[in-house]
C-alpha cells in the first residue's frame, strides 16, 4: 500500500470541504485533518500541489441572487480561495512542511505571483505549492484553475477530494437508484451531464488526457489509497 504510483499528483479541495459541520467559514479540525492526510503522502516522497475552492467563504456563481455583477463577484470568489490557502498553509508549516502560495493575482504581502518555472522548482525541492485566486479571471471554475495548474506542472494525475464517495451515474440527491460507477470515460462524463466538474474543467482534461480521481475526503488515509493504487473513489479518463 506505501508504494505511490505517481510522482507528481495536484490535490483539489472545495472551499465547502473546509467548512466540515459549520454553515461557513473554516473549520479547525478539518483543516488539521487535512494537514495530516497530506503529510501522509508528502512522507511518500510525493511532490504535490493544491488548489482550493472559496465556497466556504463567498461563491461567485451564487452571486446573482442578489443581483451583484458577476465580474465582481467572481474576484470576491477569489480573494476567498486565498483565505483558505493561507489557512492550509499554516497547518501544513505546523506539521513541518515547507509551503509556498501562489496568487494568479499580485498580493506581494502575502503570497508569490504565479509564475509556472517557480512552481515547478518549489516541488523538485520538496515544497508543496497552493495555488491561489484560481486562473486569475472571471467566469472560470477553481475546477478548471486545478486542471490548468495540473497541465502546467506537469502532474500525473488530478485527486478531486470530495463529500461522496465518488461518481454517480446520476444525481443521487434526487435519484435514490443511482449507480455508483468505478470508472467512467470524459466523453460519458460530459454526454451524461453529470456533476463532477464543470464542464470547462472536464473537456481540458479530457483533451489533454489528464486522470482524474474522485473519492471521499472522509475516507481515513484516503488520499494516500488512491495514490497507492487501492481502488476507492472513482477513476476518470480516456
Amino acid at each position: 500500500m506505501n508504494v505511490p504510483l505517481y510522482k507528481r499528483v495536484l490535490l483539489k479541495l472545495s472551499g465547502e470541504v473546509l467548512m466540515g459541520d459549520q454553515d461557513f467559514g473554516i473549520n479547525h479540525n478539518i483543516i488539521k485533518y487535512l494537514a495530516e492526510e497530506i503529510r501522509s503522502i508528502y512522507d511518500l516522497g510525493i511532490q504535490i500541489s493544491l488548489v482550493v475552492g472559496g465556497g466556504n467563504i463567498f461563491r461567485g456563481i451564487a452571486a446573482g441572487t442578489f443581483d451583484m455583477e458577476r465580474t465582481s463577484a467572481d474576484y470576491m470568489g477569489m480573494l476567498a480561495t486565498v483565505i483558505n490557502s493561507l489557512a492550509l498553509q499554516d497547518a501544513l508549516e505546523k506539521k513541518g512542511i515547507q509551503v509556498r502560495v501562489q496568487s494568479a493575482i499580485s498580493m506581494h504581502e502575502v503570497a508569490e505571483p504565479y509564475i509556472v518555472r517557480r512552481a515547478i522548482r518549489h516541488l523538485e525541492k520538496g515544497r508543496i505549492v497552493i495555488f491561489a485566486a484560481g486562473t486569475g479571471n472571471p467566469y472560470f471554475t477553481t475546477d478548471t484553475a486545478a486542471v490548468l495548474r495540473a497541465q502546467e506542472t506537469h502532474s500525473e494525475i488530478l485527486l478531486k477530494a470530495t463529500k461522496v464517495d465518488g461518481v454517480y451515474d446520476s444525481d443521487p440527491q434526487k435519484n435514490i437508484n443511482a449507480k455508483f460507477v468505478k470508472q467512467i470515460t470524459y466523453m460519458e462524463v460530459l454526454e451524461k451531464q453529470l456533476k463532477v466538474m464543470d464542464m470547462t474543467a472536464i473537456s481540458l482534461a479530457m483533451d489533454n488526457r489528464l486522470p482524474l480521481a474522485v473519492f471521499n475526503l472522509k475516507n481515513k488515509s484516503g488520499i494516500k489509497k488512491v495514490i497507492c493504487g487501492e481502488k476507492i473513489g472513482t477513476l476518470i479518463k480516456n
